[in-house]
């Protein structure tokens, strides 16, 4: 059955006519917007017990303290104000209609387009509300990047959006993926984007915010969602801010001894390339959508075990909807990162350089190449080993004299965009992952040679990819 999707009038509305829910708005950066759609739709009075817009910083500093960043437009000010609004509605009312009120507290904290449209909008949108009465509250924090060309355009869509959070906290809050999908409810793609979705509280600790990250990329709300080395995800702008980003593509499913020989030499590439410095570089594996959807739906418990089973081992995991490496570049192109390094492996090189895969581009490869080939990218390209000959397959070695892209191909191994990893271990690479997972789930013992003791151990004593089910 179709979901109804109510106008944000109606929603407003809705929330309005619920005699029980009480609470504050605190919106900065971005006008009233989403106070405005409950004022305007009628019976606010019901809903609305304050609303405050602090612009001015000592005003948001003596009333939500100073943030330890000094960022005004950052998670933890969000957190300060849900907090502090929540608190005084919460201890000013509690006594007098406690017993049959669910209190909540909205906030957001943007910045819009500036005058002259020198900046990005985002923000970062949140809400603290009960469920029941007289329990504790729940908190679900997003952030979204403002698409429009217009500041008064970005002020209407948060507006909406903050309706609609508003609304699915209270209506959707036991069905995640319509939670999500509600989101953008009148809203165009075009328009914003929500690359970042955490809950948590008594009525949503059931929730897997991993999964909440997926559903996002899966619903084109966002292009890929990102999670640190301790499962938790992050915003890619705050989590890559000026950082060397190493980027390995795979499906991990799962990391074998070759997986880690590729993480472990493209280290030492880069360390040989440049002064190295371990706490502001980052290696990130990354998964792509296409190959969580191989069997066409997402197969949840599977795309977690690939996650833990990479959290584990210290590495961060991003899912991205990006096909190409161009496209890669493009994505990243948009953050504030010192260096990437793209690490492939030599056959994927070879589908790279072949020009049919730009056919729809006016420019066609060499367009593809001038935004892979950013001044801060480079290719790393892992060598395969031919047993039959005792030999290496490098970067060098996969493009002919004959071919049309000849003299491109030499400028950019000459200029170093693209280069060899060359310490890398001939003795893993007889064997990929899908095939390890496939030894897994035959009960072929013969699996455990070509991962490392511990991620063994992980598979057996949790039963990953299917370990056990043979018996």
């Amino acid at each position: 059955m179709e979901r109804e999707i109510l106008t944000t009038k109606r929603k407003a509305l809705s929330i309005n006519l619920q005699d029980d829910i009480y609470g504050s708005f605190a919106e900065i950066g971005a006008g009233q917007e989403t106070a405005r759609f409950f004022f305007t739709a009628g019976g606010a009075s019901g809903t609305v017990a304050k609303t405050i817009s602090a612009y001015d910083k000592s005003f948001s500093d003596h009333l939500y303290a100073k943030s330890h960043t000094g960022r005004y437009v950052s998670e933890e000010r969000l957190k300060q104000m849900l907090e502090s609004e929540y608190e005084e509605v919460s201890s000013v009312l509690g006594e007098k209609r406690g017993h049959d009120t669910r209190f909540f507290a909205f906030a957001n904290t943007v910045t819009t387009l500036n005058y002259s449209k020198t900046n990005e909008g985002h923000g970062w949108i949140g809400m603290m509300f009960q469920l029941e009465k007289q329990d504790k509250p729940n908190m679900v924090i997003m952030h979204v990047d403002l698409l429009e060309n217009d500041a008064l355009l970005q002020q209407s869509t948060l507006g909406i959006i903050g309706v609609n959070l508003i609304y699915a906290c209270y209506h959707h809050y036991d069905r995640p993926n319509i939670f999500i999908q509600s989101l953008l409810d009148n809203l165009a793609s075009d328009r914003i984007t929500v690359n970042m979705l955490r809950m948590h509280g008594p009525q949503l600790d059931y929730i897997d915010n991993r999964l909440l990250g997926v559903q996002l990329v899966k619903n084109e709300m966002c292009t890929a969602t990102i999670f640190d080395r301790y499962g938790n995800i992050q915003t890619p702008a705050d989590m890559l801010y000026k950082k060397n980003v190493i980027v390995m593509r795979g499906n991990f499913r799962p990391i074998t001894y070759a997986g880690f020989d590729v993480l472990k030499s493209s280290f030492h590439t880069f360390k040989e390339e440049m002064p190295f410095d371990k706490e502001n570089t980052l290696s990130v594996c990354e998964i792509t959508l296409h190959n969580l959807l191989q069997k066409g739906e997402l197969d949840e418990r599977d795309f977690l075990q690939r996650v833990d089973l990479l959290n584990e081992n210290g590495q961060n995991v991003m899912v991205s909807n990006i096909r190409y490496f161009y496209k890669l570049s493009e994505y990243f192109s948009h953050f504030r990162i010192k260096n990437i390094r793209m690490v492939l492996g030599a056959e994927t090189l070879k589908k790279v350089l072949e020009p049919h895969y730009y056919e729809d581009l006016k420019g066609g490869i060499l367009e593809a190449f001038g935004a892979l080939f950013t001044k801060n990218t480079k290719l790393y390209v892992y060598p395969r080993y031919e047993k039959e000959d005792d030999r290496f397959i490098t970067a060098c070695m996969v493009m002919k004299e004959d071919n049309s892209l000849w003299h491109l191909y030499q400028y950019l191994i000459h200029k170093e965009k693209i280069m060899d990893i060359k310490n890398a271990n001939k003795n893993y690479m007889d064997v990929y992952s899908r095939e390890v997972a496939a030894m897994i789930a035959e009960g072929n013992k013969q699996w455990e040679k070509h991962v490392p003791r511990y991620v063994a151990n992980s598979i057996k004593e949790k039963g990953l990819f299917g370990y056990g089910n043979d018996a």
